[in-house]
């Protein structure tokens, strides 16, 4: 590492996006109150809301703005990889070459924010439907679609965020950065 700037150069920018993407592991998401979502987290810990929270690092435990972490973009890459076999347009792309690879790379990172877009309004109505379950603590600080919204766009955001900075591990720095977020 010492003799290669290069490489030096290439693994502390991995480690600076890696720093970054922990400090938006901590950033929460507005309108949620914390000890409200601790408790749910607690009653909820060995049902499907555990085994997500596990997939997004522990983010949707405490409601971050990665809540939704790197799933959604894999969820876009495994559906057009599904869609490549099925669709003549896409499979065409495929064989195009570099070209056609940055056609469906576009296509994934708009499935993905639309897979987003889904799953955090899933999210947003869910939290608002648990206020009073969590020992009596209200979840949702003012519900209405002010907070959905909010949510929406807060965890949207937040996971596009997450592919962009995997997609500049990737470029910039060491090895695949969807994988190494992962």
């Amino acid at each position: 590492i010492v003799a290669v700037p290069d490489l030096r150069k290439r693994i502390l920018f991995t480690l600076a996006l890696f720093a970054v993407y922990r400090i938006g592991g901590h950033i929460p998401t507005p309108g949620v109150d914390p000890k409200a979502l601790n408790e749910l987290a607690n009653q909820l810990g060995n049902t499907m809301f555990g085994l997500y929270d596990m997939f997004s690092g522990g983010n949707l435990r405490q409601m971050t703005i990665f809540a939704l972490g790197i799933m959604p973009y894999i969820s876009a890459s495994i559906i057009l990889q599904l869609l490549t076999v099925v669709s003549p347009y896409l499979e065409r792309l495929s064989k195009e070459g570099e070209l056609g690879r940055r056609k469906i790379t576009q296509y994934t990172r708009y499935g993905t924010l639309a897979i987003s877009l889904v799953q955090s309004l899933g999210i947003a109505i869910f939290l608002e439907r648990q206020t009073g379950i969590a020992g009596g603590l209200a979840l949702v600080t003012h519900p209405g679609w002010g907070f959905r919204l909010m949510t929406v766009l807060t965890l949207t955001t937040g996971s596009g965020f997450v592919m962009w900075l995997g997609e500049q591990i990737t470029e910039r720095g060491v090895g695949n950065g969807i994988s190494l977020l992962i």
